[in-house]
């Protein structure tokens, strides 16, 4: 699919973004210069729900290159079940009791992810 966009495809982070858009009228913020990729995903009272990242694939010893992931607020009884599906990690520089790294290459369901992302709304409101 095609965003429209000159210089590149829709991909699954499009797909988060537009999600969060279209759900709960959040725009992302990239607040670091360094890492412009990297935005977070605030709700009404100010609070991250979502990061979205782009990191090496050696950070999830996946090998060389670099792929997005969003890091999600979690109910913390659900995390060991959460991690041994592919394509979850623990959190990727959060708190890993409480919020959990997703893959944004295809591994995981779209729609478990968009699932997710209400969840984390929810627990950060």
């Amino acid at each position: 699919m095609y965003n429209g966009k000159m210089d590149r495809y829709y991909t699954i982070r499009d797909k988060v973004l537009d999600f969060a858009l279209d759900n709960y009228g959040t725009e992302p913020e990239h607040l670091w210069a360094k890492t412009p990729d990297t935005c977070v995903l605030r709700n009404n009272k100010g609070k991250w729900y979502a990061i979205i990242m782009d990191l090496p694939r050696s950070t999830f010893d996946l090998g060389e290159g670099y792929l997005d992931i969003i890091n999600v607020k979690i109910d913390s009884n659900q995390r060991d079940a959460m991690l041994m599906q592919e394509g979850f990690y623990p959190a990727y520089h959060m708190n890993k009791k409480h919020w959990i790294s997703i893959l944004l290459d295809g591994t995981v369901d779209i729609n478990l992810i968009d699932d997710l992302i209400d969840k984390s709304y929810d627990l950060t409101s």
